[in-house]
């Protein structure tokens, strides 16, 4: 019976594990068949899009960035395609000892590992950055052998930029260059962050700046099916790439050209207008730098050269640099005087070579004075004396007030970036630009050197040319614009940009003939008649001698006893021809010396080109790039039949 009871409960407990077994069996064949019904039913697109993408990759298509032209046509950006040499710098290993065994496969610079360094300084670990760029064909074959041994380090085919002309018209055209952090953020914040995918570059300066979204183009998408190791099979689909569009500027790069040209080693600046439309023709700073420099990422020396220079390549002095405008700003005040009643043109002053006020003595040009100068005679003569006395009878706000009219301390509204405001003085500019009180307090002998253009006045030669623009123009102001148009890539078809509407300032015709006839006479019994004798049109124009530094009331300029960076600087506007302008310019040659010398007769010999198609003699052109020149000398060439390319 023992026997028996002993097997029963075997037997029952034998059962009991085998219902406990069926029963977790039962629960796991549910779990699973759960878990199915969920894969296959809940999470079936999830799935599939995962495992298409582990078959698919989506790779994007750079578009082709849009040319830049001249207002004749003339390509000044483009592209081209070439092999790189890239290294993704987290997973190539010690970069030093990468770098010294490619120099073994390949021709690596200094230069190369300076300027990879600085990219390295500015990038992501994970970025990849070119050591070499514009590989042969030898040189692709070669490093292909021996991939194997550099991880990390590939070749790409990429676009490059191209500026033909080098450092003619850089500040312009601008360059552009690798995005930056904060460039990356920024785009990641736009609207279209999706369009810049694969890009690497952008315009850092200039209309490659200003006009990035036209000249970018629209990124393309291809679909490549890969195997389990990554490799691309074969294409799926393709949305291929936009175009940049084609940007045209109002700029003449010949006339471009001739003005660097005849600057020669020189510093300044010279913007050219037509002043019927406000398309700038020429837009000049010197000096310049190469942008293709920037390109392929520019090495921390050439940098440090071009920072660090003295005379500040990098700096757009026509868009940037504030200067006193001396006697350029005397048709300025004669036109306020009019505007004002506070002159007539027949009203004489006399000028015994100096002004005196509150115990100072502010000295003319002339010793001895001029005699008796009215308001004709003032501007052709240039005399100091008259605008002391104009200036002192204005005051200071009155002077503020009118000449804000013609654009000056006020932004111009030119279409590329950085422009400055430069300083149009008031009373309330010097309230709010000092802290103590005795210096925002505004002192009456202050307001005499406002007069001829000095003191606290600084302005940049845009707001001088769109000035003089102005009043070439009857006293209608057109903003400053240096493109025109910009061309579909796909259509071809041309969208004419639109500038800002014309400002009618409303000056009396018979003020405005006072000063441009004037302004004439400067330029034929005045301070540039020498510069302007035989021209064959009539021009308007006035020097200016602006002084860089102050030198004490007991004390006489003498340019031999100072640095040459403490200088006078040489100015000139001009307007022609006189009675239809088609043309005004504004100009400063810095630290030259006397406007009448450095600065006219290359403004004589711009007009020449735009007004009667000559282009300077060799020898004349010599002589006008050391400021060794008035009228021009030799026989001009046509304009027309320049080679160009220049030669150099």
């Amino acid at each position: 019976m023992t026997v028996l009871r002993n097997v029963e409960a075997d037997l029952a407990r034998f059962r009991s594990r085998i219902f406990v077994i069926s029963l977790v069996v039962l629960l796991c064949f549910v779990l699973l068949i759960s878990r199915l019904l969920y894969l296959q039913i809940w999470r079936h697109d999830d799935l599939r899009a995962q495992a298409e993408n582990n078959r698919t990759s989506i790779v994007p298509i750079v578009p082709n960035r849009g040319l830049i032209l001249d207002r004749n046509g003339i390509v000044l950006a483009s592209n081209y395609s070439a092999y790189t040499l890239e290294i993704t710098p987290s997973k190539s290993g010690p970069l030093e000892e990468v770098l010294d065994e490619l120099s073994g496969v390949l021709d690596i610079t200094a230069r190369d590992r300076r300027r990879f360094k600085k990219l390295l300084e500015e990038s992501r670990s994970f970025e990849s950055l070119p050591i070499r760029t514009r590989l042969t064909d030898s040189e692709v074959a070669r490093f292909a052998a021996q991939r194997y041994r550099f991880p990390g380090v590939e070749i790409k085919a990429r676009l490059f930029r191209n500026y033909p002309y080098g450092e003619l018209a850089s500040h312009v055209i601008g360059y552009i260059g690798r995005i930056n952090q904060a460039e990356k953020e920024k785009i990641d914040e736009g609207d279209d962050p999706g369009n810049y995918r694969g890009t690497e570059y952008m315009g850092k300066l200039g209309v490659e700046q200003s006009y990035e979204a036209q000249l970018h183009g629209t990124t393309g998408v291809e679909e490549i099916e890969t195997s389990a190791g990554g490799r691309a099979m074969r294409k799926l689909a393709s949305n291929p790439a936009t175009p940049g569009n084609t940007v045209k500027l109002s700029i003449d790069i010949k006339l471009q050209q001739l003005i660097e040209a005849m600057y020669g080693e020189r510093r300044g600046a010279l913007v050219a207008m037509d002043p019927k439309t406000g398309e700038v023709l020429a837009f000049v700073s010197k000096p310049t730098f190469d942008p293709n420099l920037f390109v392929e990422g520019i090495d921390s020396e050439s940098w440090q050269a071009l920072n660090e220079s003295p005379d500040k390549p990098l700096l757009n002095r026509a868009l940037r640099g504030t200067y006193p405008p001396g006697s350029t700003y005397k048709p300025f005040m004669a036109m306020a005087a009019l505007e004002t009643g506070t002159r007539t043109p027949e009203q004489s002053v006399n000028d015994p070579g100096f002004y005196m006020f509150g115990g100072h003595r502010f000295r003319d040009d002339k010793e001895g004075g001029h005699g008796l100068v009215n308001m004709y005679r003032s501007i052709v003569v240039s005399c100091d004396t008259y605008y002391y006395t104009l200036a002192n009878d204005l005051g200071v706000d009155t002077i503020h007030e009118q000449m804000q009219r013609f654009g000056f301390g006020d932004l111009t509204g030119v279409d590329i970036l950085g422009e400055t405001r430069g300083l149009l003085p008031s009373t309330d500019w010097k309230r709010r630009a000092y802290k103590r009180a005795d210096q925002q307090k505004w002192y009456a002998g202050e307001t005499i050197s406002l007069g001829i253009g000095q003191g606290y006045n600084a302005f940049t030669m845009l707001q001088l040319a769109q000035a003089v623009s102005t009043l070439a123009n009857n006293g209608v102001r057109h903003p400053p614009h240096l493109v025109t148009g910009t061309q579909d890539a796909v259509t071809h078809v041309t969208v004419p940009t639109t500038p800002p509407p014309a400002v009618d300032l409303g000056l009396k015709a018979a003020n405005i003939d006072v000063i441009r006839k004037a302004m004439v006479g400067v330029t034929i019994e005045g301070t540039s008649a020498r510069a302007f004798a035989g021209a064959a049109y009539a021009s308007g124009g006035k020097t200016g001698t602006a002084q860089a530094v102050g030198i004490g009331k007991d004390q006489k300029y003498d340019a031999r006893k100072i640095e040459e960076h403490q200088r006078d600087h040489a100015l000139y506007v001009a307007y022609a021809p006189a009675d239809d302008p088609q043309i005004a310019i504004a100009m400063v040659v810095e630290n030259a010396g006397f406007g009448a010398e450095h600065a006219a007769p290359i403004a004589r010999r711009v007009l020449d080109y735009w007004l009667s198609g000559q282009y300077p003699s060799e020898e004349d052109m010599a002589a006008v790039s050391k400021g060794q020149a008035a009228a021009p000398i030799g026989k001009p060439r046509l304009a027309s039949e320049m080679p160009w390319p220049p030669v150099k």
